[in-house]
């Protein structure tokens, strides 16, 4: 088989993926049996397409085929009889399993994509084996990817993702067709697990960063597959502008080294010009619907950084305004304390810090409050403190890079302490 051949395959393969489970999952209702199903017709694929071309329909043609050998298999398995040869069984010269696939009806495939997506975000499911689960039976990733994204053992993450299937089969979710309400609370599900798969790829640093971008851009072809889904929602526009927007500063976010450059600090040109205008096109789209959400907000706060050509020309009055939205929609100590760097660019330091300081028992132990509350201090002048600080976030830090970061800032502290040279 041609590279060009093995590409526009998989390339099918890939895209007819929750499709293709998600109808096999509503046929069989066991995860593990639609899954061994769709690899088993991935298989006849690489055999038949390069011959016969690509079907019509390639997930319809995955379907039937899946379903197909799987029945077989059962039947295999219950009367211990043997059956007549695969290329009897189901063709590959007449690719006579297309002309039925063609036949299949395709209304429920939005709902199977969606019952799938939910699936992977039960709520009894912890958010690593949600984000997992989602990785591997809705994106394909393989364990042995997963893990190296997670930075654990093979071993570790195939437990995790065992003990996911496990629970969802204990769960006894239902398969029927979900009604509007069970569709508004599925789609609010869904659209968390996306934003979760990209946030741990974002929120990577050093040497992990290379390793877990992957993480960032599967989040990005899933949030852009709900939004085929459900064209006219808002929040799926608002979610999928969001990732597109911050994913856009990725080139600019580390040094050669390792450590973090801040926004104020990126070098723009880096940004990707391409996922930004995307993103800004869908949220002015969702906000023209008038029906805003948490997720419109923030990538409403993303779309003003990106349309700053300089640091300078950011608009932080408007997003202290957008943060004063999101604390309403979505009140927490974390928006407050993110809403908090805006007041110190429109009414100082002192105000930002009289806005964070009650936050102080809620987030106790949260790298970033120390962080944000020492430069504050810092700009005050109030050095000491400033040094207690920025120690409790190094003590905090989760990563390195975050570590390395807080050291510039005690590094300057000292400089600034010591006594200047006569004549200097």
């Amino acid at each position: 088989m041609s590279e060009a051949d093995t590409a526009w395959i998989e390339t099918a393969l890939t895209s007819a993926r929750p499709q293709a489970v998600g109808a096999l999952l509503r046929y069989f209702r066991d995860l593990d049996t639609a899954e061994e199903a769709f690899q088993n017709a991935c298989l006849r694929a690489l055999k038949t397409w390069p011959q016969n071309g690509p079907p019509r329909d390639p997930a319809a043609w995955l379907i039937m085929v899946g379903r197909n050998v799987a029945i077989d298999e059962v039947r295999r398995t219950r009367r211990q009889q043997p059956l007549p040869e695969d290329d009897q069984a189901i063709s590959d010269l007449d690719d006579a399993e297309g002309a039925l696939a063609e036949r299949l009806d395709g209304s429920h495939y939005r709902d199977d994509i969606l019952r799938l997506m939910f699936i992977c975000c039960h709520p009894q499911l912890p958010a690593t084996q949600q984000i997992a689960l989602a990785l591997r039976i809705v994106s394909g990733l393989t364990v042995k990817q997963i893990a190296r994204a997670f930075l654990v053992s093979e071993a570790a993450m195939e437990q995790r993702i065992t003990r996911a299937k496990a629970k969802v089969a204990e769960a006894g979710t239902p398969f029927e067709t979900p009604g509007a309400v069970e569709r508004s609370e599925r789609l609010a599900g869904v659209a968390a697990m996306i934003y979760l798969i990209f946030n741990e790829g974002y929120s990577a640093s050093g040497d992990t960063a290379e390793i877990r971008k992957p993480l960032c851009e599967e989040a990005i072809r899933l949030a852009r597959l709900l939004l085929r889904l459900f064209p006219s929602e808002p929040e799926i526009m608002g979610l999928t502008a969001l990732i597109l927007l911050q994913h856009a500063r990725s080139a600019a976010r580390f040094a050669g080294d390792g450590t973090l450059i801040l926004l104020d600090d990126q070098d723009r040109s880096l940004w990707n010009g391409t996922m930004i205008a995307e993103g800004l096109a869908l949220i002015d789209k969702a906000m023209r619907h008038r029906r805003s959400g948490p997720y419109q907000i923030q990538a409403a706060i993303a779309a003003l950084h990106a349309r700053a050509s300089a640091p300078e020309e950011t608009d932080w009055a408007q997003i202290d305004l957008l943060y004063g939205a999101l604390e309403v929609v979505q009140p927490s100590p974390v928006v407050t304390l993110n809403r908090a760097v805006a007041v110190s660019k429109v009414r100082g330091p002192q105000a930002a810090l009289d806005l964070i300081e009650p936050l102080a028992p809620k987030l106790a132990n949260y790298f970033h409050f120390y962080g944000v509350r020492g430069a504050f201090l810092m700009q005050l002048g109030r050095n000491d403190e400033a040094r207690i600080a920025f120690d409790r976030a190094i003590a905090l830090a989760n990563t390195s890079a975050e570590a390395a970061h807080i050291r510039m800032h005690l590094d300057r502290l000292i400089r600034d302490s010591q006594p200047k040279a006569k004549g200097a």
